[in-house]
């Protein structure tokens, strides 16, 4: 029996792998199939064949690497896209050397690139006078500017990953007592969400002011489902109007996520617990916000007013050698 080629390959992992036996969520296929679309244009510049012409060994440890690093200098992603990068081509390796032996040594080699590490920072989110900024930017004369404001309303009130909040349809939203929102989140967790008395009137006076009780929660102009890319145009794009009367927040980094970092602050700042916080946003584990906590000034203020200062006498050194007294002079 011939081996299988590269394309036919690429086809079962998606088709057969990823859709069959893994019943992978649709997030996960896209993020792959966005890997592949890369890596494949990547190897065919390289080597000057079509996508249909490439074969498992023009696709190498080396050439991996180098796409690694272009996907970093060249395309400017993080670290962390990186790594997500090279999971997708490690899970179709896996498969490859599973399927074809013949290709295991070729594959083993490509399993065996680590994960690049990066520095853990604070998580960026915005405090109560740029969210009143943030939501006052949208002009609500508009049909744009309502949606808009609807949105980030909704963003910052729920937590809602960029993913669940343009998938959102108007059948998601549950008014009246104990109004709610629905969405299949991270992990296929069907998560729901409760709405504040004010939120919950302005999304009603928007499913109203669509004259649509079916679709898409926040369209396009053209009535079909905001793309992730519009979501963060959008966001950066009243991020620049609202720093016009907000000063922090030139300068600053505003995507979707942060919004919904920025709940969790508010609801931390609450006095919520924990576990709480992790249900709210869909956590795998109570130990994923645990960011919240270190990225918290106050509840570290908080703690340092609570220690008592030791009783000892601050003093300066004072060198008794002549050479010692020079040096410390320096």
């Amino acid at each position: 029996m011939s081996a299988a080629t590269f394309p036919a390959l690429v086809q079962r992992f998606f088709t057969d792998r990823l859709c069959v036996q893994m019943e992978a969520s649709r997030h996960t296929i896209a993020a792959y199939r966005d890997t592949f679309r890369l890596l494949i244009r990547y190897v065919g510049a390289r080597s000057g064949k079509t996508p249909t012409k490439l074969e498992i060994a023009d696709i190498d440890a080396d050439i991996v690497a180098d796409f690694l690093s272009h996907v970093e200098v060249s395309r400017g992603n993080t670290i962390r896209s990186r790594n997500a990068r090279l999971a997708a081509i490690r899970s179709f390796f896996r498969y490859v050397a599973m399927t074809e032996p013949a290709w295991l040594h070729h594959c083993q080699r490509i399993l065996a690139m680590p994960n690049k590490r990066q520095v853990k920072r604070a998580v960026t989110f915005l405090d109560a006078e740029e969210i009143a900024a943030l939501l006052g930017a949208p002009d609500r004369s508009t049909w744009v500017g309502r949606r808009d404001h609807a949105l980030l309303l909704l963003a910052l009130q729920t937590g809602l990953r960029a993913s669940e909040l343009v998938n959102l349809n108007c059948g998601d939203i549950v008014l009246g007592t104990g109004a709610h929102v629905k969405c299949l989140g991270k992990g296929r967790k069907d998560r729901r969400t409760p709405l504040r008395r004010d939120t919950a009137r302005l999304i009603q006076s928007w499913i109203r002011d669509r004259k649509e009780s079916a679709g898409p929660l926040f369209p396009s102009i053209r009535g079909d489902r905001l793309s992730r890319d519009a979501l963060e145009h959008l966001v950066r794009k009243y991020c620049t109007s609202a720093a016009q009367t907000c000063p922090s927040l030139v300068g600053k980094r505003v995507t979707p996520h942060t919004l919904r970092h920025s709940t969790a602050m508010e609801l931390l700042h609450s006095g919520v617990d924990q576990a709480v916080i992790a249900l709210w946003l869909g956590h795998e584990s109570v130990e994923t916000t645990q960011i919240y906590i270190h990225a918290d000034m106050r509840l570290k203020e908080n703690a340092l007013r609570q220690v008592t200062a030791p009783g000892v006498r601050s003093g300066r050194y004072r060198p008794d050698d002549k050479l010692l007294a020079f040096l410390e002079s320096l």
